[in-house]
């Protein structure tokens, strides 16, 4: 009876440890989709708004170093995209292949960027694309993960850089 009672209670710890490391499992998944859905999110509100809601992404003191223009805090990381993107008659921000890397209650994730420009009627062309990465530094809060700091790399362009105002 004493081998049984011991194995029982063996058993019973090696479940434990299962439930606990599938626990760690899990939360790792959400945790990796709510930042993927972030990167996204920042995209949809660039393009459709209100990008008042980027509070969603970032945190109050993000940086945003936009290839060497570095902007600090929430309030000019929305000015900076409101004056870039505003008077263009549509963009589109596209992301892609997520790389997320989560340390406890911080994480790093690099993506793809392709972003469309559109401004009808302007003398050289209405399109400008430009296709780079975005490297994110983000911290979890008690409204969930956030960007702390985001870098624009730009890999290539194509089409009239003359549809962007200058910012």
């Amino acid at each position: 009876f004493i081998q049984i009672e011991q194995i029982l209670k063996n058993h019973l710890k090696f479940m434990e440890r299962k439930r606990i490391q599938m626990e760690d499992a899990l939360q790792e998944i959400l945790d990796r989709q709510e930042i993927i859905d972030l990167t996204i999110a920042y995209g949809w509100l660039l393009d459709h708004g209100p990008r008042e809601r980027l509070d969603t992404v970032f945190t109050e003191d993000a940086v945003c170093d936009y290839m060497s223009v570095v902007v600090e805090g929430l309030p000019a990381i929305i000015e900076k995209v409101t004056n870039a993107l505003g008077p263009l008659d549509a963009s589109q921000h596209i992301v892609s292949n997520q790389q997320v890397t989560i340390n406890g209650d911080t994480a790093t994730c690099r993506c793809y960027l392709h972003a469309q420009h559109t401004l009808r009627g302007t003398e050289g062309g209405d399109n400008f694309v430009i296709a780079g990465r975005y490297d994110d530094e983000l911290i979890r809060t008690p409204d969930g993960w956030r960007i702390t700091f985001r870098k624009l790399s730009r890999d290539w362009t194509e089409g009239n850089p003359g549809i962007r105002q200058p910012s």
